[in-house]
C-alpha cells in the first residue's frame, strides 16, 4: 500500500513542479523586451514552456500504455523546446541574469532528464509485457 500512495505523491510532486514550471515561464514571458525577435522567442517558450503540465495531466489518464508513453514523449519533446528556446533567449541577452531565468534554466534542465528516464522506463516496460 505504501508503494501507492508513494507513486501518487510523486506523481503529484512531478505535476506541481511542472505546473511552477509553466508559471516561471509566463514570467518570463511578460518581461521579454518588446522586439520582434522577443516576440516570436516568447510566443514559442510560451506554448512550449506551459505544454508539459497540460500533456502530464492528460498522461496521468492515458487510456493505455502506449497513450501514456505518446504523452510523457510529448512532455519531452516540449522540455527540450523549452531548453532550446531558453538557451537562443539567453545568447541574445534578451534576459539579464535574473534569478527567474536562471532558475527556469535549471528546473528545464532537470525536468528534461526526469522525462528522457520515464520515456525509457515506460517503453522498457512496455517491451516487458
Amino acid at each position: 500500500m505504501e508503494n501507492i500512495s508513494e507513486n501518487i505523491s510523486k506523481t503529484q510532486e512531478l505535476e506541481n513542479r511542472l505546473i511552477d514550471f509553466a508559471v516561471l515561464i509566463l514570467e518570463i514571458t511578460d518581461n521579454l523586451p518588446n522586439k520582434r525577435s522577443c516576440n516570436h522567442l516568447g510566443d514559442q517558450l510560451m506554448r512550449s514552456g506551459t505544454s508539459p503540465a497540460l500533456n502530464y495531466g492528460e498522461a496521468q489518464f492515458a487510456e493505455s500504455r502506449n497513450d501514456f508513453i505518446h504523452k510523457i514523449k510529448i512532455c519531452l519533446k516540449e522540455l527540450k523546446e523549452s531548453k532550446i528556446c531558453i538557451t537562443i533567449i539567453e545568447k541574445r541577452n534578451y534576459v539579464p541574469d535574473s534569478t527567474e531565468f536562471l532558475k527556469a534554466k535549471k528546473e528545464v534542465a532537470e525536468l528534461v532528464n526526469i522525462f528522457t528516464k520515464s520515456a525509457k522506463t515506460a517503453t522498457d516496460n512496455k517491451v516487458k509485457k
